[in-house]
C-alpha cells in the first residue's frame, strides 16, 4: 500500500510503498476513501522541513538548548548525528482520515466490518486505529463532509472550555478551516460571532457562512471595528484558530476581551503575554488539547479505556460523535470549504499547491478502490548462501529510535546480510528498508521468525514483547540478539532457559561492556589488588510518568528497562558472581518512582553501588564510573575521559565523540555466529543478571 510521508530534512513530501499495518485486538483495520490535508499543521511542517538549519533553530529555541546541553556532555560528532538521524527519518502525515472497516480486533466491542468510519489515521491506504479514535459516520453524511470531522473536533474543544452561553459574542481570530468550522459551531449553540483573517478570500468565505468578518490587512482597527460591530461593549470570548509565531493575535484578543472574559488558544502563536491587558481585566486564558480528553493518554487511546461518562462527559471520540451528528443535522456545512482535490498518486502536487496557492483550503485526497494487501514488500535480491556456509543472515523485529539510530545502521556495517524488517506498522520500514538494502520489509512478525530465509535475529520491540520473541526465535533453531531488558517477568525467564539449548547465541545488548575506554578501564583494575569498590553515577534524566517505559508491565520501568545496562557492567568489570543486590528508591510522590540506588556484593567481597537518578540538570554528565581500591582510584567520564590517580603511569585520555560500544558488541555478535563460538556474553551471566534484577524489582 502506499503512504503519505514528510521529509523533515529537505521538505519533500513523499508517497512510499509500506507494508499493510499489522491490526492489534482493540483496532480496527480501515481501508481509506478519503483524507483530508490539515491546511495549518501541515504546511508549517513543509515549511520547517524546507527551511535551512538556522531557521529550524530559530522556530524551535528549546530544542537549541537540549541541543547545546549535549554537546557539553557527549560531544559535539555525537550530537550531529543524533540531529541528523532525526531530520533524516521521514515524519507520517494526516490525522483526517474516513474510510471503511475490513477488519476488527478481537476485543473491539463497538464497530463491525463494513461500517463507515472517521479517524485519525493518517494518509495511509490502509491505516490501523485503535477503537477509542474512531467513530461511526451517519448515512446523511458524506464521506467527504466526514474527513472534517477531526478538524471540527479541535475547534469543539476549544468551545468546550470557553462554556459559551446563548446570546454571547465570540470572536474567532483564524479563519482557515478549523477556524470557520470554529465559527459555525458557534452560532450552533447561539452566539454571535465576528471573524478575523488577514486573509481577504478566506474572510469572504466566512461571510458566506453568515459570519461577520474583518480583514486584518485593511485599514481598519480590529478593537475599534469589534467594540462596533458589538455596541461599544467587549466581546466576551476569544477563540484564537491563527497559526502565526506572532504574538498578535493574543494581543487583540486582550484588548476586545470583556472584563472577567475567556480567551481559547486553539491554534499556534506567540505566546507572550501582555500582563497588563490580562491583570486589569482578569481575563481567563486556557490553551486547548486536540481533539479533547484522552488526548496523549496512552490508557485511553492505546489500551481503549474509555473514561466513564459521568465524570468526562466528552472524550475525543465523543466529541467525533459530536461533529458528525452536527454535520447530519445540517447545522455544520463544510462542502464549500473544499477547494482543491487529488488522487493520492498525485499527493506531490496536493503539497505543492498547499504550499503555493493563496486560494487553498480544504485539499482532500481521495483514494484509489483497489490497492495491494501485502504485508510482506521484497526490496532487494535476496543473498544465497551454501548450506555449508556459516554466516549471519539478519532480520530485525522492531524500527524504534533505538534500532533505527544505533542497531540498524551498525548491522548496516557490520558483515552480515540485512533479510527483512519487520514492525507492527510500518511506517518507517520503508524508508529503513530501502536505505540500509534489507531484501524486504514487512508486518508480519511471526512470518520472519518461522522464515528460513535468516538464521539471525534482532529483537528491538517494546520491553514487554522481548522475554516472547526471544522464546519463539530460539525454538525455531536461530541466534538472537535482543535489546535490553531480557525478559520481564520469572516466567518469561523460565520459558527463555526452557528453550535455549547451546545450539544458538543468546545476546543482550549489553553494549557498554565493549566500549573503548570501558575496555582501559578493565585492563587498569588488574593492578588493583584485592576486594574494589565501585560508584556508578547515572544521570538518567527525566522521562514522563506516562511513558510506556516507567510502566512496570509494558517496559519495567526504569530498573528492569534500563539500569539492567549498569548491573551488567559491574558484573563484567568485577568479574564475580553476585552475592547480593538490593534497591533503595528515593522517596518521591511518583506511581513509579524512578531515582534510585542499587547496592551490589560480589563473592570476590568487591562491592558496587550504582546511583541512577531522574532529576538531574541536562547539562551534567550523564554516566561516570569509578572505582577505589588499592591506594588507587579509576574514573570513566561518560565514555569520553579516561583518568587515573595512583597508578606509577596515570594516564588522562579524552576522545572527541562518545563510544558506548554498539559497533564492537554487535561485531563481537556476529563473529560468535561466524566463528561457531559461544556469546560474546556468557549466557550465565546473562541469566544472572536478569535473575537479581527481577528479585529486586518484586
Amino acid at each position: 500500500m502506499k503512504q503519505i510521508f514528510q521529509s523533515l530534512k529537505t521538505g519533500e513530501s513523499l508517497l512510499t510503498e509500506v507494508p499493510v499495518p499489522e491490526m492489534k485486538a482493540n483496532q480496527v483495520l480501515i481501508k481509506t476513501e478519503f483524507s483530508l490535508v490539515s491546511a495549518g499543521t501541515e504546511r508549517m511542517l513543509v515549511e520547517f522541513g524546507k527551511s535551512n538549519y538556522i531557521e529550524k533553530a530559530k522556530q524551535q529555541p528549546d530544542k537549541v538548548k537540549d541541543v547545546i546541553n549535549k554537546v557539553k556532555t557527549d560531544g559535539i560528532i555525537s550530537t550531529f548525528d543524533a540531529v541528523n538521524h532525526k531530520l533524516n527519518e521521514p515524519l507520517p502525515l494526516g490525522y483526517c482520515n474516513v474510510g471503511k472497516i475490513i477488519k476488527i480486533g478481537s476485543s473491539v466491542k463497538k464497530f463491525k466490518i463494513g461500517d463507515r468510519v472517521v479517524s485519525n489515521g493518517p494518509h495511509a491506504e490502509i491505516v490501523a486505529v485503535p477503537e477509542m479514535l474512531c467513530a461511526s459516520i451517519p448515512s446523511k453524511v458524506s464521506s467527504e463532509d466526514a474527513s472534517f470531522t477531526v478538524l471540527g473536533s479541535i475547534g469543539l474543544q476549544g468551545i468546550r472550555l470557553a462554556k459559551p452561553t446563548l446570546g454571547e459574542v465570540f470572536v474567532v481570530s483564524g479563519l482557515g478551516l478549523i477556524g470557520i468550522i470554529t465559527a459555525q459551531l458557534l452560532i450552533a449553540q447561539g452566539c454571535i460571532v465576528f471573524g478575523l483573517d488577514p486573509d481577504k478570500k478566506r474572510c469572504e468565505i466566512a461571510n458566506s457562512f453568515g459570519i461577520k468578518t474583518l480583514n486584518l490587512n485593511g485599514e481598519k482597527d480590529p478593537v475599534s471595528w469589534c467594540l462596533k460591530e458589538n455596541n461599544g461593549q467587549y466581546i466576551d470570548g476569544i477563540i484564537i484558530t491563527a497559526s502565526t509565531t506572532s504574538n498578535e493575535p493574543l494581543d487583540i484578543a486582550a484588548k476586545i476581551c470583556r472584563k472577567r472574559g475567556r480567551i481559547i488558544l486553539v491554534g499556534v502563536t506567540g505566546m507572550q503575554l501582555r500582563r497588563d491587558l490580562f491583570y486589569k481585566k482578569e481575563i481567563s486564558f486556557q490553551v486547548s488539547c486536540s481533539y479533547g480528553p484522552g488526548r496523549y493518554d496512552s490508557s485511553y487511546e492505546d489500551d481503549c479505556q474509555d473514561y466513564p461518562i459521568g465524570f468526562v462527559r466528552w472524550t475525543e471520540q465523543r466529541n467525533f460523535e459530536a461533529i458528525l451528528q452536527t454535520l447530519s443535522l445540517g447545522n455544520l456545512k463544510v462542502n464549500k470549504l473544499i477547494t482543491h482535490k487529488f488522487s493520492l498518486n498525485k499527493a506531490q502536487e496536493a503539497y505543492k499547491t498547499l504550499i503555493e496557492s493563496s486560494d487553498s483550503l480544504g485539499i482532500l485526497i481521495e483514494y484509489p478502490t483497489k490497492i495491494d494487501y501485502e504485508r510482506t514488500i521484497n526490496l532487494f535480491k535476496k543473498r544465497t548462501i551454501s548450506q555449508t556456509e556459516i554466516y549471519p543472515i539478519v532480520s530485525f523485529i522492531g524500527a524504534g529510535n533505538y534500532a533505527s539510530k544505533v542497531l540498524i545502521p551498525e548491522f548496516s556495517k557490520a558483515n552480515c546480510h540485512l533479510d527483512s524488517l519487520g514492525s507492527s506498522r510500518g511506517e518507517k520500514l520503508g524508508f529503513l528498508g530501502r536505505n540500509y538494502k534489507f531484501s524486504q520489509i514487512s508486518t508480519d512478525s511471526e512470518g520472519i521468525i518461522k522464515s528460513d530465509s535468516c538464521n539471525t535475529i534482532v529483537i528491538a520491540t517494546r520491553h514487554d514483547t522481548h522475554g516472547g520473541f526471544v522464546e519463539k526465535v530460539l525454538k525455531n533453531s536461530k541466534n538472537v540478539f535482543v535489546e535490553k531488558p531480557l525478559c520481564l517477568t520469572n516466567y518469561e525467564l523460565e520459558n527463555i532457559k526452557n528453550s535455549y539449548t547451546g545450539g544458538n547465541i543468546l545476546m543482550v545488548g549489553y553494549n557498554r561492556r565493549f566500549a573503548p575506554l570501558l575496555l582501559e578501564f578493565k585492563k587498569l583494575l588488574n593492578n588493583i589488588n584485592g576486594p574494589k569498590s565501585f560508584i556508578y553515577t547515572c544521570n538518567a534524566g527525566y522521562v514522563d510518568s506516562k511513558h510506556w517505559s516507567q510502566d512496570p508491565i509494558k517496559g519495567g520501568g526504569r530498573l528492569l528497562g534500563e539500569a539492567c545496562h549498569f548491573v551488567d557492567l559491574l558484573r563484567f568489570l568485577v568479574d564475580f558472581p553476585i552475592n547480593n543486590l538490593q534497591v533503595n528508591y528515593l522517596y518521591e510522590n511518583k506511581k513509579h518512582p524512578d531515582s534510585f540506588s542499587i547496592s551490589i556484593a560480589f563473592k570476590d567481597g568487591s562491592i558496587g553501588t550504582i546511583h541512577y537518578y531522574s532529576s538531574g540538570s541536562k547539562a551534567f554528565p550523564k554516566e561516570r564510573i569509578e572505582v577505589f581500591g588499592d591506594s588507587k582510584v579509576i574514573q570513566l567520564n561518560n565514555f569520553l575521559k579516561l583518568r587515573s590517580w595512583g597508578f606509577k603511569r596515570n594516564i588522562n585520555i579524552s576522545k572527541l565523540k562518545q563510544d558506548k560500544g554498539q559497533r564492537n558488541c554487535i561485531s563481537s555478535f556476529l563473529n560468535s555466529i561466524k566463528e561457531n563460538h559461544e556469546s560474546p556474553i556468557p549466557i550465565e551471566q546473562i541469566f544472572e543478571v536478569q535473575e537479581w534484577l527481577l528479585k529486586a524489582s518484586k
